[in-house]
């Protein structure tokens, strides 16, 4: 049997390989669908046309672009054609890299369109034409399948162009909507040298900005190591990278051809001529005290964000029953705190790195964009909120949460109240965070390590401040039973926090996400009522701790059970709901600011997500107002809104070109220049006029 199993199994692979049905424009074979498109359907003599192979693959299965890397093939065509008929080469879209073990291919995977031209003779006779097409490739995954069809295309040659050419509305779309990832020649204003290094090339590009992300693709085999990492280093007017021979390069190449993929899916095809490249410059420690003093007044500042202030208020309380302790206690609680703050914040630019070295592509508040996230946060302040509204006792802050941390105002108190500080102020972006954010996670590692530490120092300088001063701790109240109205006020601020999670929560994934959270809800109310009712016992806390827990597996597995399809009906209906204006918003893309700049129409680009407060507060504040609206009106200005609530990498991208990292960003373009003009993270109805009101007069 296990013979006749592998003949079974030998005899499949080879039909796979077999030639599909040749009668057809297209063909179904292993692992995708190979198709001809061509988006007008009849010829002329002395016209060219638009046409395209088109590769539908199954999810993980990929094709090759024409440097396949470590192993594979391009596809391949070949015609037969009537007299006076002549087809163009391939022309390949840019790759993405396709690791595989030890490895590194390039290729493409879900769908490709590979463009050609059509070209007909002035000579070619009218009537109509059968084209043939011989089409090999190689399909993979773990392991290769080579493949071949004949494919038919029946078209009509006219005896001269037509008024109104006759098109596939199909074949158009797929056109459309894939031939724009293909490549375009590096402008002639900018600038491509190399320089071989002792271990291989440093590759400089010159665009005329900074440019914070690049891959190249060589298209030459065996030139570079393809698995080695790509070392990039911003410049002031593009980008320098590092790049590793291959081990058999025995003598360097008089020029470097390739393919390079900046921010924002900009390709281009260049041609880099030996040149000196200047090494990447050394630090400026100016400019890194610099951006470090800008990040400690950002983390000052954040802390009167709406994010941050319920918990600073929290830790004040604290400090109020704390007032009698001794001078060193309260020094001691508020270097905990910053402990807790820093800790934080560098296991949080830890993950930021090494999800972005590992390919993903993340920016600040990364986290609020995971719907499993948002429940387990909107769930520890609920059940905190409950605590402090007198259900149960579990101290005044974070610190003792499910008794398993210290006393009622104990040092684990102070330490876990700065990692719950750190956690609730990531939605928020404060003044002067946006360049120090954006700065620090373009640079090398230890670099962003610093410029967050800072931003941590400003978030701790407060409360530390309040500890180390002893003539503001001699003016605190004494505790008394006062303390439980306020403690009960405090849960409060507590409550609206949670509420607003729970509106992003339902905006971004729909109305079965929020039932899930409802439901958790639901439980924890009851986990609090046990420890209320019968506070000293141990089977109660031990039913509480067990309900909390079946809470957290809700909020991790029920996103999964739910899926995306109401997430997809909520964003429809979040669009659907948005405020219309006479000027509406529409949906951002690169391809619609392009569009409206062509048209001589400036673009105002509202970089915004549902969890961040200070997004909404201008939303509200400055972009909302009737005169505000107006002047968008009178200049004739494009409104479009990048929500970033759900993970987008086209939108981080273009964050990261910005050199931001985060929202809110607010962007307006002028037809004409290269650059946009940044408008500052705290918007008045002012600032947007007065930046309006310098946008050329027609």
């Amino acid at each position: 049997m296990r013979n006749a199993a592998s003949i079974i199994a030998l005899f499949l692979l080879m039909v796979a390989g077999l030639p599909a049905s040749a009668a057809s424009n297209y063909a179904d074979a292993a692992h995708l669908r190979v198709q001809l498109v061509f988006p007008e359907t009849q010829l002329y003599p002395g016209g060219s046309n638009r046409a395209g192979l088109y590769f539908k693959l199954e999810p993980g299965w990929h094709v090759y672009w024409k440097n396949a890397g470590d192993s594979g093939e391009p596809p391949r065509i070949q015609w037969t054609l009537p007299a006076g008929l002549t087809a163009g080469p391939l022309h390949f879209p840019a790759p993405t890299r396709l690791p595989l073990g030890p490895l590194m291919d390039y290729g493409y995977e879900n769908e490709v369109l590979f463009p050609f031209s059509f070209n007909v003779a002035k000579t070619a006779k009218a009537g109509p034409a059968v084209l043939d097409a011989k089409v090999n490739w190689l399909v993979c995954r773990q392991v290769c399948i080579p493949g071949k069809a004949e494919l038919v295309e029946s078209v009509q040659i006219l005896s001269a162009a037509p008024p109104q050419p006759s098109t596939s509305p199909a074949d158009a779309e797929l056109w459309t909507r894939l031939a724009k990832t293909l490549p375009v020649p590096l402008p002639s204003s900018d600038k491509a040298v190399f320089q071989p290094t002792p271990t291989g090339f440093r590759l400089a590009v010159e665009t005329g900005q900074r440019e914070t992300e690049a891959v190249f693709f060589p298209a030459d085999q065996d030139i570079l190591d393809n698995p080695a990492p790509q070392k990039l280093t911003p410049t002031a007017k593009g980008l320098v990278l590092d790049l590793k021979k291959d081990a058999s390069l025995s003598a360097n190449p008089a020029q470097l051809n390739g393919v390079i993929e900046l921010s924002g899916g900009r390709n281009y095809t260049l041609t880099a001529l030996p040149g000196t490249v200047a090494a990447p410059p050394a630090l400026s420690w100016m400019k890194l005290l610099r951006i470090s003093g800008l990040a400690f007044l950002g983390g000052l500042l954040l802390n009167l964000m709406p994010c941050v202030f319920p918990v600073l208020f929290l830790k004040g309380l604290a400090l109020v029953q704390s007032g009698s302790e001794e001078r060193h206690k309260l020094r001691a609680h508020g270097f905990v705190y910053t402990a807790g703050i820093l800790v934080s914040f560098w296991v949080l630019v830890a993950v930021l790195l090494g999800l972005r070295a590992a390919g993903a592509s993340l920016g600040w508040g990364f986290q609020f964009q995971s719907p499993v996230f948002l429940a387990l946060m909107a769930g520890l302040l609920f059940f905190l909120g409950l605590s402090l509204a007198g259900q149960f006792e579990i101290g005044l802050t974070l610190t003792s949460a499910g008794g398993l941390l210290a006393a009622r105002q104990g040092y684990a108190g102070s330490f876990f109240t700065g990692v719950l500080a750190v956690i609730v102020a990531t939605p928020c972006t404060a003044p002067f965070m946006g360049a120090a954010v954006g700065y620090a996670l373009a640079q090398p590692a230890a670099i962003t390590f610093a410029v967050f530490t800072a931003l941590a120092l400003g978030l701790a300088a407060p409360y530390v401040a309040l500890t180390l001063q002893p003539a503001w701790t001699r003016l605190l109240p004494r505790p008394g039973a006062w303390m439980d109205l306020l403690k009960q006020a405090a849960s409060l601020p507590l409550f609206a926090f949670v509420i607003w999670l729970t509106l992003v929560l339902a905006q971004a994934y729909g109305s079965s996400a929020l039932a899930v959270l409802l439901t958790g809800f639901l439980l924890l109310a009851i986990a609090g009522w046990f420890l209320g009712r019968w506070p000293a016992r141990r089977w109660a806390t031990v039913i509480a701790a067990l309900v909390v827990i079946a809470v957290a597996g809700l909020d991790v597995f029920a996103p999964k059970l739910v899926g995306e399809s109401t997430a997809t009906a909520s964003q429809a209906d979040a669009a659907s709901s948005a405020p219309t204006t006479a000027s509406a918003w529409q949906p951002w893309s690169a391809d619609a600011v392009n569009r409206y700049l062509a048209q001589g129409r400036p673009v105002f680009v509202d970089f915004t997500a549902g969890w961040c407060l200070s997004c909404q507060v201008n939303e509200r504040v400055a972009l909302r107002q009737t005169e505000v609206e107006q002047a968008f009106q009178n200049a004739n200005v494009a409104l479009l809104k990048a929500d970033w609530t759900r993970e987008d990498p086209a939108i981080t991208q273009a964050l990261n070109a910005l050199g931001r990292d985060g929202v809110p960003v607010y962007a307006l373009y002028t037809p004409g220049h290269s650059q946009p003009q940044l408008l500052p993270q705290v918007l008045t109805p002012g600032i947007v006029m007065d930046a309006l009101a310098q946008l050329p007069k027609k």
